[in-house]
């Protein structure tokens, strides 16, 4: 017999708390679940900017530009 295969038993009293800390967190998580993705997608869009030069806005603290008329 392997009496080393007895140290991977895990009985229901350690199976059960490690379950029930796991579905607490992901109560949690369902919970706030609207701000979780608000925060996902925000850390998202730092990431994942254009590099295209052709920006519609102005840069912060720079005026927009009038185009001249010429008559």
């Amino acid at each position: 017999m392997h009496f080393e295969f007895f140290a991977l038993y895990a009985g229901p009293d350690q199976v059960m708390t490690v379950t029930s800390g796991l579905a607490s967190l992901v109560g949690l998580l369902l919970i706030f679940w609207n701000k979780v993705i608000a925060l996902f997608s925000r850390f998202l869009r730092i990431f994942h900017r254009s590099d295209s030069g052709s920006s519609t806005l102005p840069a912060q603290g720079e005026t927009p530009k009038t185009p001249e008329k010429t008559s």
